[in-house]
Formats: C-alpha cells, structure tokens, sequence
C-alpha cells in the first residue's frame, strides 16, 4: 500500500481545488476558516516545494495524488 504526502483534509481541499473552487467555496463546503484552508494549501506547498497553488496541484496530479475526473 502506498502512502499519501497528502493528509485527509489536505486531500479534500486540493479535491475542491481542482473543481475550481475558490478559498472561500472550500472553507464554505468544509465547515472551516478560509484562513484554516490557506494554512493547508501553504503546507502542502512546502511538502512540495511549489511557490503556487497551482504548482502544487500539477505536482500531485503527476504524483497520482489527485485526478481531473
């Protein structure tokens, strides 16, 4: 079983990502603080070493962490 860089929620938010969804449409959906899901982005951008967002997702959409479908 392979393991995910991603965590749970990290996953969930960068699922929304992907749909286009803005900051405030993933805070919304997810029940958290906009500031909560910038804090998710910005992680999972570090674990990548990415300066944006979308960087992170090309990277995990390469890695088969996330998918377009």
């Amino acid at each position: 079983m392979s393991s995910s860089i991603l965590t749970p929620r990290e996953k969930e938010i960068f699922e929304l990502l992907v749909l286009n969804k803005s900051t405030q449409d993933v805070a919304s959906i997810l029940c958290i603080s906009e500031k909560t899901v910038r804090n998710h982005i910005s992680n999972v951008m570090q674990k990548l070493e990415v300066k944006t967002r979308y960087q992170a997702v090309i990277e995990l959409i390469k890695m088969g962490e996330l998918s377009l479908d």
